[in-house]
């Protein structure tokens, strides 16, 4: 049996202290996508972390985690990340384990990454410029090296043929810049990585869930990031939904169970694209403020905006999710009066569906006004304390999204998460 944990906006949504708080009940954590370009936040003993690569079951000691091989793997940032991961006392080699299908991340593709978006000068597409775009091309392309072939003897082969076509490649963008050093730490992170426990990740997932164990699918960006049904060409470059934990995983459709849906009680987008609900105003600057919407991975400020509920039902419907949890909803705490996106207006044609392209003709967002509750709700623990105005914007987001918010968020710690 496989549950699935991923974001249904544009990333950021607070996926890393869910999983945290679920991996207990599980005995595996699986990233099935994505890379280093996202970023999950968690706070481990009062402290701030955050996991790129690694699943977020990793502090939990009785909890076996796979990087699977939809992902792209960075090794020398997957190196520094296991550092992290130690410093609090985690043996990180004995639950960890890579998947022999998962593409690696080279030097060149991080240069790839920037030479390309320094080409397309003001239509870059905010790229975190961590070689995601590049290494997921050479997989699609059939030209990939994977964490496996770091078991072969002929793999110096195999790098040396795919630099010198990045390096043709990078010759026609005229970029000069010296990723010797990079190509240094990369070799080096490349003897850490060998030293892990690299497994059929296919066989060793599917021979768990024939055993009876739990699988929980981490998730890493989002829904509307996804590259196939997210806001192209604004997307990332994995299959985010849930479709992508079978390909990510090599698991059946049948297997997956549960998939739980994160959004938070507004909405955030970082980089370029379009963002409906975006508020370039003093109360985006105050979401901003009060939600220290600053990029995990990048750093980068958040754009901010009111909750959108027609991209919110889309992600739930291509998801197939089956319960929502609702974070950050103590930094709405303040607010006197809050907004909901319920329909689009395009071309003077009111609608509740994402379009194809959301940049190819304005929207409007139209709005449904709730009143604020003007509480702090971040010391609340039960479901019955909560202020009956945010019990009705909940019930509301249950009514138009026809799935239910199960779990509320109200602070970044392990025990702030009020069950509905």
């Amino acid at each position: 049996m496989v549950d699935v944990i991923l974001g249904l906006q544009w990333g950021d949504e607070g996926k890393g202290k869910v999983v945290d708080y679920f991996a207990p009940s599980y005995d595996i954590v699986a990233r099935f996508q994505g890379g280093p370009n996202a970023g999950h936040t968690l706070y481990i003993d009062g402290k701030k972390v955050v996991l790129h690569q690694i699943p977020s079951g990793i502090f939990h000691q009785g909890t076996q985690n796979i990087i699977g091989g939809g992902v792209v793997l960075d090794p020398v940032i997957f190196k520094k990340e296991c550092a992290t991961v130690e410093s609090f006392g985690i043996d990180v080699r004995k639950n960890l384990f890579v998947s022999h299908r998962t593409n690696l991340i080279l030097p060149t593709h991080r240069a790839l990454d920037k030479a390309s978006e320094l080409y397309k000068g003001e239509g870059k597409i905010g790229s975190t410029l961590k070689g995601i775009g590049p290494a997921y091309m050479d997989k699609t392309g059939r030209n990939a090296l994977r964490v496996g072939d770091l078991l072969n003897k002929n793999f110096t082969s195999q790098y040396i043929k795919l630099r010198l076509k990045h390096q043709k490649l990078l010759d026609n963008f005229n970029f000069t810049e010296d990723i010797s050093s990079w190509e240094d730490d990369f070799f080096e992170a490349l003897e850490y990585l060998r030293s892990f426990q690299i497994v059929n990740g296919e066989y060793f997932i599917n021979n768990k869930i024939s055993e009876g164990k739990k699988v929980l699918a981490e998730g890493a960006q989002a829904a509307m990031l996804d590259i196939d049904f997210g806001t192209y060409p604004y997307v990332t470059s994995s299959n985010t939904i849930s479709a992508g934990v079978c390909t990510g995983l090599g698991v059946a459709p049948q297997k997956i169970k549960q998939v739980l849906g994160v959004t938070k009680s507004y909405c955030t987008r970082v980089g370029s694209g379009p963002f409906p609900t975006e508020l370039e105003d003093n109360t985006g600057e105050e979401l901003r403020k009060l939600g220290n919407e600053f990029g995990a991975t990048t750093g980068r400020p958040r754009r901010c905006g009111w909750i959108d509920l027609v991209a919110l039902k889309y992600a739930c419907m291509i998801n197939g999710v089956t319960d929502i949890v609702m974070t950050k909803a103590d930094v709405l705490d303040s607010f006197d009066e809050l907004k909901i996106c319920t329909s689009y207006t395009i071309d003077n044609k009111e609608t509740q569906e994402v379009p194809l392209q959301m940049e190819r003709s304005p929207i409007t967002p139209n709005y449904k006004i709730f009143k604020g509750w003007n509480t702090d709700t971040s010391s609340i623990k039960e479901a019955n304390e909560l202020p009956q105005n945010m019990k009705d914007y909940i019930a509301y987001l249950n009514a138009y999204l026809g799935t239910n918010v199960k779990y509320v968020s109200n602070g970044p710690g392990r025990d702030q998460l009020i069950i509905l």
